[in-house]
């Protein structure tokens, strides 16, 4: 049942970025033709951009957080040993997510 609904999740957000870029894939004089349009793509790169990063780093947290935990209650033992490494994988999922902050203020400052 997951398998299903992750499938239709895909194929829903599939179907959206398609209808989002319609007017950007058959447009005859090309894809940005004037200033607000380029502006427009900027603006959506730059949401879309740091939707998927906020989204991804969730994941990567969530999974880190989860497989530590599972192996301090486990082990209780190897809390020293779990903790740091753990710490150090959150620090450099969030600093993706910080890097994808910095472009998406970078794009938004263009416009």
């Amino acid at each position: 049942m997951a398998k299903r609904t992750v499938k239709l999740s895909l194929s829903l957000l599939s179907g959206l970025f398609v209808l989002l870029l319609a007017g950007v894939a058959f447009a005859s004089d090309g894809g940005a033709d004037n200033e607000f349009t380029m502006k427009a793509m900027i603006g959506i790169a730059a949401g879309l951009g740091l939707g998927i990063a906020a989204f991804g780093g969730a994941l990567g947290q969530g999974k880190t957080a989860a497989a530590a935990l599972e192996g301090i209650a486990r082990n209780p033992g190897a809390q020293p040993k779990l903790f740091t490494p753990m710490i150090l994988g959150l620090a450099l999922i969030e600093s993706l997510v910080i890097y994808s902050l910095v472009i998406s203020i970078l794009l938004w400052l263009k416009l």
